[in-house]
């Protein structure tokens, strides 16, 4: 019987699933318990809106209050989990016990190997204080390089740009979002970059960040060194799994979930920190979005009321978007390497397109970019997993 339910995680997958076991009837005891000082926030404002000056961080707020019944736990995060006992150790104060947890501990940014510690002007982006210390430093007309051009420093450097600032991007691999996108659509959204007048340079491996107590520069794995006034790590996140590693549950990039998002009994994940078996798609996935960090916090907390007899799968189709200068970028699906990709509509040169993503004829996923009319009709057919010719 769940009377006292754990949520680690004060994140936007954390409150989702607070909000769920709510609504559908549970009324014990309920903690949420968060790392950072701040109630839960939404992140994606914070490369775009909150970062230029447009919001105030007040605008991210995610809206906790009385009304949820529970107990707000901040800056005092989980260091531990005795899942025999059933209890999670906090950074301080006594034990938490419960019948039923959420991990919902997210990810955080992937640090790159050999950067100095305490070097002034050297930032990476995950929380609000990040977000207000570069805004902080745009204010001065800096020259900005940002390493890595995922989402993160693609719509840092978008950000950049609208401010009338000069940007380099230098990215490992031989195109932006390769990972997410692959390398053909990754390569076509990266001459965004080059229309706007960002210098955007790939294979290209950074050997150090220079400078004497500030940023001064970033010198190249070919001994260039490229000026700098503010330079943004944005290498990828890594999911938060550290205070897991003695608890006995399964880590592999994430906690390992069953197809209703159950770790073990009466433990379950939601989130950037989550890989779960999509039945929809036959992959174990980890989704590092915010429609999925809502959609999964409500599946877990359903599955935690449900119980191994009555839980469901959680399948549902991935979606996420990225603005960048004045395009939208929506992608539904999921990808991976054997994917055949075409584009089906539009045209690749006037930055409006559909490109579709196959894998054995069977539609996997779509890229949309300036194209949001045609996503409803997209997400449909994946959901359905059409057969698409080119006809």
């Amino acid at each position: 019987m769940l009377r006292r339910v754990a949520v680690v995680g004060a994140s936007q997958a954390g409150l989702s699933a607070v909000r769920a076991l709510r609504k559908e009837g549970f009324d014990g005891t309920l903690r949420l318990i968060g790392a950072e000082s701040r109630p839960p926030y939404q992140r994606p404002p914070l490369s775009k809106q909150v970062l230029a000056g447009v919001w105030g961080p007040e605008r991210t707020d995610l809206g906790f209050d009385d009304s949820l019944e529970t107990e707000l736990i901040l800056a005092n995060p989980a260091v531990g989990l005795d899942l025999g006992r059933r209890r999670l150790q906090l950074a301080q104060g006594p034990p938490v016990d419960f019948d039923g947890l959420v991990i919902a501990t997210g990810a955080s940014p992937r640090p790159l190997p050999g950067l100095p510690a305490g070097l002034s002007g050297l930032h990476y982006l995950r929380t609000v204080e990040d977000c207000l210390a570069i805004r902080a430093e745009l204010a001065g007309g800096p020259r900005v390089v940002i390493i890595g051009a995922g989402f993160i420093g693609s719509e840092v450097a978008s950000t950049c740009r609208s401010l009338g600032l000069e940007v380099t991007v230098l990215e490992a691999l031989p195109a932006p979002l390769e990972r997410a996108l692959g390398p053909a659509m990754g390569a076509a959204l990266g001459e965004l970059h080059r229309d706007h007048g960002v210098d955007l340079r790939l294979s290209t491996a950074v050997e150090a960040v220079v400078g004497r107590g500030r940023v001064e520069g970033v010198r190249l794995a070919g001994g260039e060194l490229l000026p700098a006034d503010l330079v943004v790590v944005g290498v990828g996140v890594a999911p938060g799994t550290g205070w897991l590693e003695s608890s006995g549950l399964r880590l592999d990039d994430g906690v390992v979930c069953d197809r209703t998002c159950a770790a073990a009994p009466g433990v379950v994940a939601a989130g950037d920190v989550a890989r779960w078996d999509h039945v929809l798609f036959g992959l174990g996935l980890r989704v590092e979005h915010w429609d999925n960090a809502v959609g999964q916090g409500e599946a877990a907390a359903a599955t935690l009321l449900a119980g191994p007899e009555g839980a469901r799968p959680y399948a549902p189709v991935p979606f996420f978007w990225s603005d960048q200068y004045d395009t939208k970028i929506q992608f539904v699906g999921t990808t991976t390497p054997d994917v055949s990709v075409e584009v089906v509509e539009g045209s690749v040169p006037e930055r409006r397109f559909v490109a579709t993503y196959r894998r054995a004829g069977t539609l996997v996923g779509a890229l949309l970019v300036g194209s949001p009319h045609r996503m409803p009709a997209y997400r449909k057919m994946v959901a359905e997993r059409h057969s698409l010719t080119a006809a």
